[in-house]
């Protein structure tokens, strides 16, 4: 696991910061962002969420997302939570300092401490991590304020959360247990034959099922798309600039020395006494002297005795890291290793390490060729941005001056832009989940403005619309097909076919129902299938809800009768002959399930704890109507 940490500390980092703390919604949107005035939609102390926030949180969390009153309401929930948090933090002193919120930042980004650089290239770096995240700096220091807040919260009641041993023991035994049961399958397709349809089952199914025959409205397109990326195609990047930019830029392509370790670690529990710490140092130290004595028996040695598992597996093996990946004590006793030597103990968190030196790849620039690809599409990148922000204007007025047609656009930019007019077929009021979420036309807001009444009448051009960063896009409605419904002639083979399928199941349920009756009344094995052992963790191939049936059943007296139905084929009738424990049950079960329901019961105290800090924090919802307003995400014009 070290050498995972070790790869990993970034992507761990942002998994607490993206995953552990989804109450933290609002990203970088600051208080006024939107001006003095704002709409109050409900208060947390002396703090209030404007309607904006909310709507920008909504857009933030998913921009071609529904924005529904259910959706609206829990959003809403979780940014009066996250502002409660903060509210409590700042009465009880708990409010992250500068220093605290410096030091996650350099621990996540640790490219924003390279002295090498100037103060200004490190601040710049920073500003475009805060663009890459939608923010600014201090939005962004903002966000991790919350987060840091939370964090601390959370570590503090998951240290208070406790689940009994002998609950952990019991949830165990009942998922240890096995039953033995045996199966008769009563299937549809075998009844298929006896039913007999009607004229009237036929029009009663049609006229109670009416939705399923409906054609959706649909729409076919013009459409035209002002692109960073379509802009980028029509470049061309000389082979000299692509060398000036290489030649200027000789750190970005120059790659460290990397080292090469192999280790063997003794753990040390987090919060361990001076005693273990001890004992872990004493067998640290003995595994010291076997490998100073045989240096060759490293690798032997580190798959016997290391406790990081996933290194251990291969002699201890770290493989090649750059300076910096480790953690601090573990990097500086590399450092000043040569290859083929050995440490002395050195101890981190971790625990105490002892490190072989096996290999030093020294520091080299990459050569022109290997990098030249992603020179030119750098600088690709950046003409085409730049053009983008010059033509954006131009594409706007164009698209609205001749409001129906496209030709026009395309024409007054033609010596600018190469744009093409592309038309769509069957596109509905709603994106279509099937197309990629990169297809220009399939946005939320383009389509509501596609949509509209006056687009629809007079087909005219919507307003150039930004669906993504650096995409813009026109279209209009050439072709329009209101909703309507299929005839029952149209549709009568389908209504047939449903029909029927229904019945046979209704025939074959009742089958079923009558011979769990019939085994009920005198027990009976003939028809069954062989003898199968299950249980809730030895599943043996049964479908999960089936097993969920037949390990739920009441099984006081045996034999006991279960009726399943079993989708896409009919119903199952099983019959449990025994009950029992396994001859050997996992006796790491119950240690696991006990770990689990702490986690749980940690979370269940943290929501707790939040609600007490709402009631605390006398938070208000001043406009209970505020879920109904409508968004950007709604047509709004919040991002204008």
């Amino acid at each position: 696991m070290f050498d995972f940490i070790r790869t990993h500390q970034k992507l761990m980092q942002f998994f607490l910061l993206i995953f552990l703390a989804p109450l933290f919604v609002i990203g970088g949107l600051q208080v006024g962002h939107f001006g003095e005035v704002e709409t109050a939609v409900a208060k947390v102390g002396d703090k209030v969420i404007s309607q904006q926030e909310l709507d920008y949180a909504l857009r933030e969390q998913d921009p071609q997302a529904t924005a529904t009153p259910e959706v609206k309401k829990e959003l809403l929930d979780q940014l009066i939570s996250e502002r409660a948090l903060s509210y409590q933090a700042t009465h009880e002193r708990l409010t992250p300092s500068a220093d605290d919120i410096q030091a996650f930042v350099l621990r996540t980004f640790p490219e924003l401490g390279d002295r090498s650089l100037s103060k200004e290239a490190r601040a710049e770096r920073y500003a475009a991590i805060a663009r890459n995240q939608n923010t600014t700096i201090e939005g962004l220091e903002a966000k991790i304020a919350r987060f840091l807040v939370y964090q601390r919260t959370a570590g503090t009641i998951q240290a208070t959360a406790f689940a009994p041993k002998a609950v952990a023991t019991r949830l165990a035994e009942v998922i240890d247990q096995e039953r033995d049961v045996q199966q008769i399958a009563f299937k549809n397709a075998d009844y298929t034959s006896q039913v007999k349809v009607t004229d009237d089952m036929l029009k009663a199914y049609y006229n109670k099922n009416q939705a399923q025959f409906q054609v959706p409205e649909q729409a076919q397109i013009a459409y035209l798309v002002l692109s960073v990326d379509k802009l980028a195609e029509q470049i061309s990047i000389p082979d000299a600039d692509a060398e000036t930019f290489y030649k200027n830029n000789q750190k970005r392509f120059t790659v460290e020395e990397q080292r090469r370790a192999s280790h063997i670690l003794i753990k040390t529990p987090k919060g361990a006494s001076d005693a273990v710490k001890a004992a872990a140092k004493d067998k640290a130290e003995k595994l010291l002297a076997e490998v100073r004595k045989n240096p060759s028996d490293f690798a032997k040695l580190a798959k016997e005795n290391s406790e990081d598992v996933g290194s251990a597996a291969k002699g201890g093996d770290l493989d090649f890291f750059a300076k910096g990946a480790m953690v601090k004590p573990f990097q500086d006793a590399v450092d000043k290793l040569k290859v083929g030597e050995i440490s002395d103990i050195v101890q981190s968190d971790f625990g105490y390490h002892i490190i072989l030196l096996t290999a030093i790849k020294p520091s080299e620039v990459k050569p022109f060729a290997e990098v030249k690809a992603e020179i030119v599409g750098e600088l690709k990148k950046q003409q085409a941005t730049k053009k983008f922000s010059e033509l954006h204007e131009t594409f706007s007025n164009a698209v609205f001056e001749q409001s129906d047609s496209l030709k026009p656009a395309v024409d007054k930019l033609a010596d600018k832009a190469q744009l093409k007019i592309e038309t769509a077929a069957s596109v509905a009021r709603k994106p279509d989940p099937a197309l990629a979420p990169t297809v220009a036309y399939n946005n939320q807001k383009f389509l509501t403005a596609l949509f509209a009444d006056d687009s629809i009448k007079k087909k005219q051009n919507t307003e150039a619309i930004e669906v993504a960063p650096g995409t813009l896009i026109s279209g209009r409605v050439t072709e329009y097909k209101p909703a309507s419904q299929k005839s029952f002639e149209e549709v009568q083979a389908i209504v047939r076919e449903a029909v029927t399928q229904a019945e046979a199941r209704r025939l074959t349920q009742k089958a079923a129902d009558d011979k769990v009756v019939a085994l009920k009344a005198k027990d009976d094995t003939s028809g069954f299938g062989e003898v199968q052992t299950i249980s809730r963790a030895k599943q043996a191939g049964f479908n999960p809800a089936i097993l969920q049936s037949v390990m739920k059943a009441d099984a006081t007296t045996l034999p006991a009768f279960v009726e399943v139905e079993l989708p896409g084929v009919g119903y199952g009738v099983y019959r449990i002959n025994k009950v029992g424990q396994p001859a050997a049950p996992d006796p790491s079960r119950a240690a696991s399930i006990q770990q689990q329901l702490g986690r749980t019961l940690a979370q269940q105290e943290m929501l707790a704890y939040v609600e007490a800090v709402k009631a605390k924090a006398k938070v208000k919802i001043l406009r209970p109507d505020a879920i109904n307003a409508p968004t950007p995400a709604d047509g709004g014009d919040g991002d204008k």
